[in-house]
């Protein structure tokens, strides 16, 4: 578990780095899809509750450092997407194309709500996402799109992310 738990954090932090980088230039209304969260959503549905978890965590926490988020911020709202999507683990058939679209989709408005959830309870002090712009639907579209094309690059790396049983 430990070695799927620090590739899959490894994978998820260059994603992260790729996002702030490369593809931040090609933002449509400050959008951009979360990669980091699909790699997350990988691992999580094919490994298994503790994997999610952890990985949630420690890519959260790395990606805090990467943003001007408050510390633990991200390691929160990706703990709780690792678990929850950890949880489907077994339940349905990984097909190429639907499922990982259905749970990239569902991750992403998790996501969202979480950090609702978290602007309301601190005051404000958090950004939460406005349900009315198009910033998070404009995500959600493109997190849901890009799912089977990650989902099969994440496949490649199966030895690396997916434990013996589940392969």
């Amino acid at each position: 578990m430990g070695r799927r738990v620090i590739w899959a954090t490894v994978f998820a932090l260059i994603a992260a780095i790729l996002q702030s980088t490369l593809l931040s230039h090609l933002a449509i209304y400050q959008a951009l899809p979360d990669l980091a969260l699909g790699i997350l959503v990988f691992s999580a549905y094919n490994n298994g509750i503790m994997t999610g978890q952890l990985t949630g965590f420690f890519s959260g926490f790395l990606m805090d450092f990467l943003s001007a988020a408050p510390l633990g911020f991200n390691a929160f709202v990706r703990t709780m997407v690792g678990f929850l999507t950890g949880l489907m683990k077994g339940t349905f058939f990984l097909d190429i194309f639907f499922l990982p679209m259905g749970l990239c989709a569902a991750a992403t408005l998790l996501k969202a709500l979480l950090v609702f959830l978290l602007h309301i309870l601190f005051a404000g002090a958090v950004p939460a996402y406005s349900f009315q712009g198009p910033t998070l639907w404009i995500e959600l579209l493109l997190n849901t799109l890009s799912a089977p094309i990650l989902f099969g690059f994440l496949k490649f790396f199966s030895p690396l992310l997916v434990g013996e049983s589940e392969r």
